[in-house]
């Protein structure tokens, strides 16, 4: 249940950032999720709508947005999107497209991010 712990800390990220802001509701939280975070995007937004109950964030639209992985290979000098259509979420090995090395600088689609929260703040 990796999803869980990882839905875990960005629901405590987005309320901690809410209520540092005075927020009364979290309308909607956009999350980047990369290939290589090894995450199933539909289970973290499940856990997302489960853990959100009872919170400021409960009823809030958490949307999803899946970054590809992008690559730098020292082997033939190839930059761009690396072909992922095979990769195996346990065991995630990378290639070239171009001369298939596996030894590469990976430089996006690793990470998960809270890209941004839009709240509600009471009247003033």
């Amino acid at each position: 249940m990796h999803e869980l712990s990882m839905a875990d800390g960005i629901l405590k990220a987005v309320i901690s950032n809410a209520e540092e802001n005075n927020a009364t509701e979290v309308i909607e939280v956009i999350i980047e999720l990369g290939r290589l975070a090894l995450l199933n995007p539909e289970q973290v937004k499940f856990m997302l709508d489960v853990l959100s109950e009872d919170t400021i964030a409960k009823g809030a639209k958490f949307v999803i947005e899946d970054i590809p992985i992008e690559i730098e290979c020292s082997e033939c000098n190839y930059s761009g999107l690396a072909n992922d259509d095979d990769l195996d979420h346990y065991t995630p090995l990378v290639e070239c497209p171009e001369c298939g090395n596996k030894r590469l600088n990976i430089t996006n689609g690793k990470d998960c991010i809270v890209r941004n929260i839009i709240i509600e703040k009471p009247d003033e």
